[in-house]
Formats: structure tokens, C-alpha cells, sequence
């Protein structure tokens, strides 16, 4: 099973000062800040998973790159402009959930495959639109259940015109890349259905998407019903899903690959969990841990709000801020005082008006240390700074460090065996 790490301009400045804050002057976003396949000597992804949304915009939407950056990736190509390695495979699609509220997808066959053939991808995926329901019942002609509403019909018939004409729209430009048809549905038998056509129209390699959402039964039971209608010679790539505790299982029915953005978003988007470690719990399992709050006091809206109503005084913000930080660096290079430590955090939290209290969550982590005990390049070069949470240059190493995690940890899952029943 192959993991493609999806590319949302997620980079990290290696000039950072993480004592004065600072970066360097002369720091150049593109040209100098690091991708994650740069920060670590081997690469913690197979591949990567760039969207056309993301770079240009669809519809409503706009993109996340900047004029200057778009023609330089026009120009250069997909993996000139990543900087990836010339045998590592690039998979494009359209960002369909960019436009999912439009009734129709915003972009047109003969634009989308411009997009990836000037840009020189390995695969790219056909024009889908996402089918939010997902009802099994839908599957059972029974009295008292409900038709399959009309939008879901539209938007798989939708789905499946686009992926023929990019089909064939790719057969007469000659392009390089391989073709890959996204599949929508709101059932099984529904995915199964749009599976097939795509297998006639000459697909080899499939998507599913839509999957975010789903439950790993629900996703468990469309991959069941696609298994008996999938050629030997079809692959299967899941979008947006990773479920790494499943991979035996969905690798014999099919899939080949996924891609995913959440061991990113992980270390920065969620209450707790922030950090992935290989430490074991009494159970057997791989323990996350939360990370450390310190919120800068010269960016958060929500004390600049409390100091200018005066309900915090901003000298003793920034004095906890700066007790916070040097108590913590200091615990890093001997520890001590752990629950002095913790009552200092909890205490510079309760001005923001932070109601959570983490001191069970704290205690876990500052106890076990897992930055210690992690020989990936993130852990070692920033220390117990991987663990805190401010600003995107340490919350953003914390994520690259969950993406080496978790390739780590999809190393092994590729080596399990469905587990066989007597």
C-alpha cells in the first residue's frame, strides 16, 4: 500500500529562531522554507497528491498559490516546482470539495487535463463531484424506505459523463499520464455500479471518493461490494482515507494507495492527539500525545480582547509567556519540578479564558518525554520545542513528524496478514 501526501503549500522556514522567534531577513517563502520530503534524509511519503484547487482556484474558491508561484509551476512542472525526486509518482485531481455546494463542477474536461499534462503528473484524476449521503438502505427496494434523492443520481451521472469524456478527451491528446476515474456513490451497490462503468470505459486505476466521512465499517462495506466486480488488472486508490489498522484488509480487496492530510493536521487542528509516537500504551497500542499549549500573547485575538478590556494585565501575559518557555527548555535538558511546571502552563492558559484543563494530559506527556525517544529529524533538532503548541514553524514540524510516524507505522501494517477465521 503506497501513501501519497496531499500538497497544501505546507512548508517549514529552516532560518527559524526558536529562542528569539526570529527568521532571517533575507528568507525567500518558495525559494528557501523546506517541504517534509526535504526535512528528513529519507522521504516519509511515497508520493504526492497535488490538486488543482489548491494552485489555482475552482469556481468560488481561489487557490492557495500566489500568481508568481502558479507560473512557476506552470513552467517548471509539477516536480521541478516540489522539488520531489525525478522517480517519485505525482497524482493530480480537482479538489472536488472545493465546489461541492455549485451544482455543477466548475471546471471543464479539456482545462483539467491541460493542468496535468502541462504540468507533467503521473496520474490524474478524472473531474468528480461529491455525493454527501450516505445511506445503505438506499440499496433495498423495501416499503417504508425512502428513494435515493435526486441530487445523489445527478451527481454520480454527473460523475461518470466527465470521467468518460476525460477518458477519451486524454485518448486523442496522447497524454503521458495514466488516467485515473474517481468513483462517487451513497451506498455500496451504488459505488459498485459506478466501479464497473468506470472498468468498461477502460479504467485501470480507480479512486473512491467521498470516503472522508464514512465510517471504516462503511468504508469496509463498499470495498466488499466492489471486490467481486474489480479486474485483476484494476487498482484501487482511496481519497482522503487512512485507517492504518485496516490496510491488510483493504489491500486484499484492491487498494493499492491512499492519501491523506491528517497526521498533518492532527498536530495543530485537534484538542489532544497532536503528537504520534512508536511508545506503547498497557494495551499494546501506539500512544498520541497533546500537545503543550503556549499561545504568543502579541497574536491571540482572544487575550488581545481580554487585555484591552482589562481583564488580563499584558505585563504579567508576557511574564508567564516567558516563564512558560524558559521552564519548559529548561525541563528539557533536566527534568524537574513537573508539577510546578504544569501549574505555570495551566496558569498562563487560564488567561485566555481557557476553561480545558490539561494537567492529566501534561503530566502524560512531559513524564514520558516522546521527543526523546523519536531519532526522526524533527524530534532531534528541535527537542521538547516539537511538543509545543504556537505558531505554525513548531505546530507544522510536529505535523511533518506525524506524516514520518505514520509512514512508519504504514511500513509495518504492510507487512501484516489479514487475520484468517477457522
Amino acid at each position: 500500500m503506497q501513501f501519497f501526501f496531499p500538497d497544501s503549500q505546507d512548508l517549514v522556514d529552516p532560518s527559524f529562531d526558536f529562542i528569539m522567534e526570529k527568521r532571517s531577513d533575507t528568507r525567500v517563502r518558495q525559494r528557501d522554507d523546506l517541504y517534509a520530503h526535504e526535512v528528513f534524509k529519507k522521504t516519509p511519503y511515497d508520493g504526492m497528491l497535488v490538486s488543482k484547487a489548491i494552485v489555482e482556484g475552482t469556481g468560488q474558491s481561489t487557490g492557495r498559490y500566489t500568481l508568481g508561484q502558479q507560473r512557476r509551476f506552470s513552467v517548471s512542472g509539477v516536480k521541478e516546482f516540489l522539488r520531489v525526486p525525478e522517480s517519485m509518482k505525482v497524482m493530480g485531481d480537482c479538489g472536488a470539495f472545493t465546489y461541492v455546494k455549485e451544482e455543477l463542477p466548475p471546471v471543464t474536461v479539456e482545462e483539467v487535463t491541460r493542468f496535468y499534462q502541462d504540468a507533467g503528473f503521473d496520474y490524474g484524476a478524472s473531474i468528480d463531484h461529491v455525493i454527501l449521503d450516505y445511506n445503505p438502505s438506499w440499496d433495498h427496494n423495501l416499503p417504508g424506505i425512502e428513494k435515493v434523492p435526486d441530487k445523489c443520481l445527478k451527481r454520480q451521472e454527473i460523475t461518470i459523463e466527465l470521467a468518460r469524456d476525460f477518458k477519451q478527451h486524454c485518448k486523442k491528446e496522447r497524454t503521458t499520464f495514466e488516467p485515473l476515474g474517481v468513483a462517487q456513490g451513497w451506498s455500496p451497490k451504488s459505488y459498485a455500479k459506478s466501479l464497473s462503468a468506470l472498468q468498461k470505459m477502460g479504467y485501470r486505476y480507480i479512486a473512491l471518493g467521498g470516503m472522508v466521512p464514512l465510517k471504516t465499517s462503511e468504508i469496509v462495506a463498499v470495498l466488499t461490494a466492489c471486490y467481486p466486480r474489480l479486474r485483476s488488472d484494476t487498482r484501487l486508490h482511496l481519497f482522503g482515507v487512512t485507517r492504518l489498522t485496516h490496510i491488510p484488509e483493504f489491500k486484499s480487496m484492491g487498494v493499492v494507495s491512499f492519501d491523506s492530510t491528517s497526521p498533518l493536521r492532527q498536530a495543530f487542528k485537534e484538542d489532544k492527539g497532536n503528537y504520534y509516537s512508536r511508545i506503547k500504551d498497557e494495551f499494546g497500542n501506539e500512544k498520541s500525545y497533546t500537545a503543550i499549549r503556549v499561545p504568543q500573547v502579541d497574536v491571540n485575538i482572544q487575550l488581545k480582547n481580554r487585555i484591552l478590556s482589562g481583564q488580563v494585565k499584558q505585563g504579567e501575559a508576557f511574564r508567564l509567556e516567558k516563564e512558560c518557555l524558559n521552564a519548559l527548555r529548561a525541563y528539557d535538558k533536566k527534568p524537574h519540578h513537573r508539577k510546578e511546571l504544569i501549574q505555570l502552563l495551566i496558569d498562563y492558559q487560564s488567561l485566555f479564558g481557557n476553561l480545558r484543563n490539561y494537567a492529566i494530559e501534561y503530566e502524560d506527556v512531559l513524564k514520558d518525554q516522546p521527543w526523546k525517544q523519536c531519532n526522526c529529524e524533527v524530534c532531534k533538532s528541535l527537542g521538547i520545542n516539537v511538543i509545543i503548541f504556537r505558531g505554525a514553524e513548531r505546530n507544522r514540524r510536529r505535523g511533518f513528524h506525524n506524516v514520518h510516524v505514520t509512514y512508519e507505522r504504514l511500513k509495518v501494517a504492510n507487512r501484516r496478514k489479514v487475520p484468517t477465521t477457522a
